[in-house]
Order: structure tokens, then C-alpha cells, then sequence
């Protein structure tokens, strides 16, 4: 390993990117924190110049095409992200002997299941962007950069950006019911948890072929389970319903089962996963203090 580990992180602004600034003061590593102001991830060139100029060792790719009901009519920019960019991550990579870690989704599963999905379980996404997702996997897994993983999580929520946590906080305020989902189970993933374990992984990361692995935090509840915590751990006085998923019809089809089996990356790594209790104390009391 090099004396000074220059790390580059795409998408930069979003939930996961902003965690990782936050935590960055704590590790001892150069970042390089870049949104598509000051570097065009669907641009090899672009890429590769910026990757040179500044001797990157390892790429964090947060950028991600993630708004899932409106990639069923963007499609082209939906697969510009969520594929093209990842292809050229990867060939320059390859090319520079750079690690890549790439994030990924719960989506690329159609959660028909019943037990949770292992990272070698058969894919079968049911929108654009589970399927722009899983391409753009695929597209890294052929190029084959060394030293490079894929991370697959679910229901990302964080102190930074839009969020079902933020969502409700605000209705919960607004509002003295609401109907939430409860047919949908799965974990949520504090952003802030996953930015941990991705800079604590890194530098054990070494592997020959592309590794998957899954992450999200420990538990398992529906959204409406989700919801009702969330008030509860806010003290807001707002009734939490149950509804249906054919209550709140949306044009993407969501995962009725999105429960990820973390062992692989908990043995491999010796990491331990936080409650998912935990994480949204955390993130509940971090927004209290902002107020």
C-alpha cells in the first residue's frame, strides 16, 4: 500500500457520499470528494485524467441513478448512471490497477423469497432501476478490476438528502394519521453504518474476481414497523395505519421481500452490524441538534 491512499468518491452530495465526508476526519486517508461538476463518471477520458492527476488508489462509486419511479419513464438516464458510468468506473480501474467499490441494490431481487437473499441468489429485477443496477454489476464483473467489490443494500436513509425518515418526521408533525405500508419487509441502512464499514473494509479488501456482498443494518420490520418507530423515537403524536401495497399504487414495482443475509460480509471482514434501532436513534438525535 502506498504511504499516502488517495480515495475518490463519486456522487459526493448524496446520503451515503455526505456520510462518508463526515467520517472522513477520522480516517487516515486523502479524499477526493467529486459530484458531476468536476468529474463526468459516464467520460472514460474525464475519469481517467482526474484518476491520474491525482494518484488514486481506490474509487468509493456513490453516484447512482436512484429515483425509482421516475427511471420507469427516464430510462436513457437511469442506464447512463446506473450502467454506462459503472462500465467506465471499472475499464479505468482495470486499466490503473485502482480498488473499486461499487453500491449496489436490494433491487436487482424481485422479493419473492422467504428467506434472505444470499449475494449468489438468482437476480431478478422488476423495474428500470433494479435492471440498471444489476447491469451495471454485470458490467463490472466482466471488466474485472482487481481488489474490486460490490456492495448491495437497502432502504438508505441518512442525516444528509430526501429520505422515508425525513418524510415522516415532517408529515408526523403535519398530520394526525397516516396509512403506511406494511406488506413490504425488509431492513432499513443508516447511511452513516454503511460509510463505517465500507472505510473500515478497505483496506482488507483483496480478492482476484469481483466480490459481492450484502449490507444493511440488523432487524427485520415492514415500512409501517419503520413508521411507527420513528414517531415513537421522535414523540410525535401522529397515528400510524397499516395499508396494503395496492393501497398506494406507484409506477415501479417494489420488492415485497428485501431481507439481505450479511454474514458473507461479516465473516469475511470480522465486522460486527449495528441494530437498526441503533442507527435511527442516531440519526434522530443528529437531526434534533440541527434544529
Amino acid at each position: 500500500m502506498p504511504n499516502q491512499i488517495n480515495i475518490l468518491i463519486t456522487g459526493s452530495n448524496g446520503q451515503l457520499g455526505s456520510e462518508l465526508k463526515e467520517l472522513s476526519k477520522n480516517y487516515n486517508y486523502n479524499f477526493f470528494f467529486t459530484d458531476r461538476t468536476n468529474i463526468d463518471i459516464t467520460n472514460k477520458e474525464d475519469i481517467k485524467n482526474f484518476c491520474q492527476t491525482n494518484n488514486i488508489y481506490t474509487i468509493i462509486n456513490c453516484a447512482a441513478y436512484t429515483a425509482v419511479d421516475k427511471a420507469e419513464s427516464d430510462i436513457e438516464n437511469a442506464y447512463l448512471v446506473n450502467r454506462k458510468a459503472v462500465k467506465k468506473l471499472a475499464l479505468v480501474s482495470k486499466e490503473l490497477n485502482i480498488k473499486l467499490i461499487h453500491i449496489s441494490t436490494d433491487y436487482v431481487f424481485d422479493g419473492n423469497a422467504f428467506k434472505p437473499y444470499c449475494e449468489e441468489f438468482q437476480t431478478n429485477p422488476q423495474g428500470v432501476y433494479g435492471k440498471t443496477k444489476l447491469d451495471g454489476e454485470n458490467e463490472m464483473i466482466n471488466i474485472n478490476p482487481l481488489n474490486s467489490i460490490i456492495i448491495r443494500t437497502s432502504w438508505v436513509y441518512s442525516f444528509y438528502g430526501n429520505n422515508f425518515v425525513k418524510t415522516m418526521l415532517r408529515l408526523g408533525k403535519e398530520k394526525k394519521e397516516l396509512g403506511v405500508i406494511f406488506d413490504q419487509v425488509g431492513t432499513p441502512t443508516y447511511a452513516k453504518d454503511l460509510a463505517k464499514t465500507i472505510l473500515d473494509i478497505l483496506p482488507n479488501i483483496d480478492n482476484t474476481k469481483v466480490e459481492i456482498y450484502n449490507y444493511s443494518n440488523e432487524g427485520v420490520l415492514s415500512w409501517y414497523d419503520f413508521a411507527k418507530e420513528i414517531m415513537k423515537m421522535a414523540k410525535l403524536d401522529c397515528k400510524i395505519n397499516p395499508i396494503e401495497t395496492y393501497q398506494y399504487p406507484t409506477p415501479a414495482k417494489r420488492p415485497h421481500y428485501s431481507l439481505l443475509n450479511k454474514s458473507k460480509i461479516k465473516s469475511t471482514f470480522n465486522i460486527e452490524v449495528p441494530y437498526w434501532k441503533d442507527g435511527l436513534d442516531d440519526c434522530i438525535k443528529r437531526l434534533d441538534e440541527r434544529k
